[in-house]
């Protein structure tokens, strides 16, 4: 009997359990809020990977994984589908928001200091250029939305939603873990310009939850093409985003058909990363 998920996102797949989910990473491939016919094979795997290794890096932060061993999910879920890609995770009340922190002055951050001089509403320095770092981090969340982009808010409207006590728990947590991976990745020629966490409550604590510190939730660049001024390259989706903005692709539905090329280029740069970020994790854990 095939399995059905409860939901399907644009690249995951989850299977709610009642008390537990499994999270199945896809191999779909998503840009501008569209998903693309074609697959990028083993991407779902190299996510997953890269994602349970961070989250056995933190350990200190409490989060929602219960076990990533296929042999100990339930017996449905134990074939060759979900392998590699799927985790147990604690199904939690999930916090509404993308807990966003910021190293690097770019993407939407750079948009709205152009417009307003801000980020997440707050002055900064007259005259600074794209992807300059910032003086210390920023936590700058954003409105979490099922469908469309989400929206940045200021650290004050986030506060007034949620209470002074969990805003400043997930706040502090944010910053400790983009500051910790900052400063490993860096070893190994890395710049962590930006990422996103999602935090839920589980039996009245705060855990972690969703992906972590994957190349689709966090920006990374490579220290040797950073340069002020531009968006450097980056190991993420932005050879697709590249790709489709040469195109005279509308950004609506349906997307258009992607080139073997760039399916195999896209991949290749989940390869790279996926690389790179164990290689330091793993040399920093033994």
């Amino acid at each position: 009997m095939e399995l059905k998920p409860s939901y399907i996102g644009k690249v995951r797949d989850v299977y709610d359990l009642g008390d537990r989910l499994v999270l199945s990473s896809s191999d779909r491939i998503s840009a501008f809020d569209c998903v693309f016919e074609e697959m990028v094979l083993g991407k779902g795997i190299v996510l997953t990977n890269i994602s349970n290794h961070w989250f056995g890096f933190f350990q200190s932060i409490p989060n929602h994984i219960i076990s990533t061993r296929l042999e100990e999910f339930p017996k449905e879920f134990q074939n060759d589908g979900f392998k590699d890609r799927a985790v147990l995770v604690k199904k939690t009340k999930r916090i509404d928001f993308e807990c966003v922190v910021r190293g690097y002055l770019s993407g939407s951050g750079f948009k709205e200091y152009k417009t307003n001089g801000t980020l997440a509403g707050l002055k900064l320095p007259n005259g600074m250029l794209e992807s300059e770092k910032l003086s210390e981090p920023r936590f700058t969340p954003a409105v979490k939305n099922d469908s469309g982009h989400d929206e940045n808010i200021s650290e004050k409207e986030m506060e007034e939603q949620i209470g002074k006590e969990l805003f400043t728990k997930v706040k502090n947590y944010s910053l400790e873990i983009f500051e910790k991976a900052s400063e490993l990745v860096s070893k190994s020629g890395l710049i962590l310009c930006d990422t996103k966490f999602e935090f839920g409550i589980y039996k009245g604590e705060v855990i972690l939850i969703d992906e972590l510190l994957t190349p689709d939730s966090s920006r990374y660049w490579a220290k040797d093409t950073y340069q002020l001024g531009i968006s450097p390259p980056s190991f993420d989706k932005q050879i697709l985003r590249n790709y489709l903005e040469s195109t005279d692709w509308n950004k609506q539905a349906p997307p258009p058909k992607l080139p073997e090329h760039i399916i195999k280029k896209l991949m290749e740069k989940y390869r790279e990363i996926e690389r790179k970020l164990l290689e330091c994790i793993l040399e920093k854990s033994v």
